[in-house]
């Protein structure tokens, strides 16, 4: 995972519309998707790290957190996601 290019949730912020994500979380080897932009929503599935997740473009702040709709209707947190 060294070699992906993770952005932070300002760079994030100005990417406008869908994109292609590989998710990447540094203290576990999967990261949970959630029905709902927060840690309060369900957890629907796991992700693990160098697996592709696809983006919608929208985002809400949530809990101290970004969180990213994906294209099947649920979230991820910004911060375990990059290109």
């Amino acid at each position: 995972m060294a070699d992906m290019n993770k952005l932070n949730d300002e760079e994030l912020e100005n990417v406008i519309g869908g994109a292609r994500r590989t998710v990447s979380n540094d203290s576990s080897s999967y990261v949970w998707v959630r029905s709902g932009p927060g840690k309060q929503y369900d957890e629907q599935y796991k992700v693990y790290n160098g697996e592709t997740v696809y983006t919608t473009g929208y985002h809400e702040y949530s809990g101290g957190y970004d969180w990213y709709e994906l294209d099947d209707g649920n979230f991820i947190a910004g911060f375990l996601i990059g290109y």
